[in-house]
């Protein structure tokens, strides 16, 4: 059975589950019934942090373009342009195994796409949630849905894995920007075009 997480939450993934190295962290939403005259694009993305906070390089950005990091550690599944149907509307594979030393967190996003131009926000996203499941079972391991209190947001830090003393933890998150990918971007180092 899942650990249901609450804000600011925080669960060991690795003690619980022994050997497991493979996780898919699906990230979903629903529009809800606002009407905004076009297109709801969100986007999903991995931000592959050092002690500092901070991406090393752009390379450490993982996103619709940039599906695989280096490493192999983590996997982008591709981009979804409408957040239509149940269930993940993205999902992120990250072999642990595979993430390098020199990462120790990895935040997980989502933005709207186009939010200025579009007149679009995250107080229109309703039944956001992140949820990692074991890759090798298909067993949901814990999930965080986040609340209804954005409003003007453009983008918000779903979550982040990180390394304790050896193990991997889940660190549930829930928090939200104005300035879309942009202001993520700057915030953990990644420089844009």
């Amino acid at each position: 059975m899942p650990v249901n997480l609450k804000k600011g939450q925080k669960v060991s993934l690795t003690k619980d589950n022994p050997g497991l190295t493979k996780v898919v962290v699906g990230l979903g939403w629903d529009r809800n019934s606002f009407d905004t005259g076009g297109d709801f694009d969100l986007d999903a993305a991995a931000f592959l942090l050092g002690d500092s906070g901070r991406a090393s390089s752009s390379g450490d950005f993982v996103f619709y373009g940039n599906l695989k990091h280096a490493s192999g550690g983590v996997e982008h599944l591709g981009d979804n342009l409408t957040g239509v149907g149940d269930g993940d509307d993205e999902q992120i594979k990250v072999d642990l195994s595979k993430v390098p030393d020199t990462v120790t967190r990895i935040a997980f996003t989502v933005t709207i796409y186009e939010a200025e131009e579009r007149r679009q926000n995250f107080g229109m996203v309703s039944n956001a949630f992140i949820r990692i499941v074991n890759e090798a079972t298909g067993e949901e391991i814990l999930r965080y849905d986040l609340g209804e209190d954005f409003s003007i947001e453009t983008a918000v830090v779903f979550g982040e894995l990180y390394r304790n003393n050896g193990e991997w933890k889940f660190n549930a998150i829930g928090s939200g920007y104005q300035g879309g990918l942009a202001a993520l971007c700057a915030n953990y180092g990644v420089e844009v075009g």
